[in-house]
């Protein structure tokens, strides 16, 4: 098996550590994301349009549910899934995001909580692209506090009656299956369960979120659902209360931790170039001492995130993964990249504002990033309550 030799941001070798599957997923991967995504969204960004005619091309990647086993997905191993990630981030936060929702959300869901008939429904549409999934848990009032949620899912015979509201829901619009999350008792966290809501299903309707300054070539919407008539067989029958779909964001962290290093790479191979070319004073102003330190600690600093997403992937091979060890990744590599692509952003002086060069819609897409999956403060407290055996939040 030949492949060609990794072009980017690899200063202790981490090459050296990976499986040929594993360069190979990689670089597949990434000669999609050049070839097909590159050209489309500059214009796409600009249009706040997600490009979802490359839809069959992600799917032929194997990537939608790369982390399942059987049902139509193809599994690699963690780190591979971990590296499909980073090169889709590598071209925009918002098409990690729609892979993101679709696998380690949607899929890993019914994967995990629905039964046998369920999955051999949904999981083989959903691996090939020919089905859409999205992942409705937060609300308008409650993010970082999921166990507050109003939609309510009350049992009326053969049916539960959906009421409530999702926001901020990636692919939401155009789904064809929501993941639900909702109380069946109101007012009693233990009693959430997952429900698959079909888009076609009365009194289900969505709005999509317009106005963004942030992952504009991603679809966010909000859902709303009005005396909705789910059947019983449309529950996950195995979630169980909050933890449910905690577990399903778990794994969503985790894509995001090697997602950021993909985005943080794009912005730091780009000043580089930009600063090499770029004449002040007679020299590169990439041969000045203040670029050069900027240079350095970008370098350090994403060097030790990919040391930290590799170590993950091979935990979470081992079994040995914990949603805390998630959240020092999640929470570490987001704030890194967001950091490397606003120093990027710097470099580039007034060039770097505009969208012929990416550090700026990097920047944007990780002020969301930052946000999303849990803020950087929740995952702070997620490590405090670890270090001191004390809850900071109910």
């Amino acid at each position: 098996m030949h492949i060609t030799q990794f072009k980017g941001v690899d200063f202790y070798l981490l090459d050296e550590l990976l499986s040929d599957e594993e360069r190979l997923v990689r670089q597949s991967v990434r000669e999609f994301v050049d070839k097909e995504f590159m050209p489309v969204i500059k214009q796409s960004f600009r249009d706040g349009r997600f490009p979802i005619e490359l839809v069959p091309g992600i799917a032929r990647l194997g990537i939608f549910g790369a982390n399942i086993e059987g049902y139509g997905c193809n599994k690699v191993s963690s780190i591979a899934y971990g590296l499909m990630m980073q090169e889709l981030e590598r071209g925009d936060s918002g098409l990690r995001s729609f892979a993101s929702v679709q696998s380690s959300l949607a899929m890993t869901a019914i994967h995990e909580f629905g039964n046998e008939e369920q999955k051999k429904f949904w999981l083989p549409k959903l691996a090939s692209g020919d089905k859409i999934g999205c992942f409705g848990l937060t609300e308008p009032d409650f993010g970082s506090n999921p166990a507050g949620m109003r939609t309510t899912a009350i049992k009326d015979g053969k049916h539960y009656i959906l009421n409530g509201s999702k926001m901020w829901i990636t692919n939401g619009s155009i789904a064809d299956v929501a993941i639900v999350w909702a109380k069946t008792k109101k007012d009693d966290p233990k009693s959430i369960k997952g429900f698959l809501v079909e888009k076609d299903t009365p009194g289900f309707t969505s709005n999509d979120i317009h106005g963004k300054l942030s992952m504009r070539a991603s679809i966010t919407s909000e859902l709303h659902f009005d005396e909705c008539k789910i059947p019983e067989d449309h529950v996950l029958t195995k979630s169980e209360g909050l933890k449910s779909p905690l577990i399903c964001l778990m794994h969503a962290r985790y894509s995001i931790a090697w997602g950021a290093i993909g985005a943080a790479m794009a912005c730091y191979e780009e000043a580089l170039n930009y600063a090499k070319q770029r004449i002040q004073f007679s020299k590169p102003i990439a041969g000045y001492q203040l670029v050069q330190e900027r240079f350095a600690w970008m370098l350090s600093e994403i060097t030790k995130a990919q040391l930290l997403a590799w170590r993950m992937g091979s935990m979470l091979d081992k079994g040995i993964l914990k949603h805390y060890h998630v959240s020092l990744a999640k929470m570490n590599n987001v704030k890194v990249a967001l950091e490397v692509a606003r120093a990027c952003r710097d470099i580039m002086g007034a060039n770097g504002i505009t969208d012929d060069y990416q550090c700026m819609r990097h920047m944007n897409n990780l002020e969301s990033v930052y946000t999303y999956e849990g803020t950087n403060n929740i995952h702070t407290l997620i490590l405090g309550e670890y270090i001191t055996g004390i809850k900071a939040f109910e």
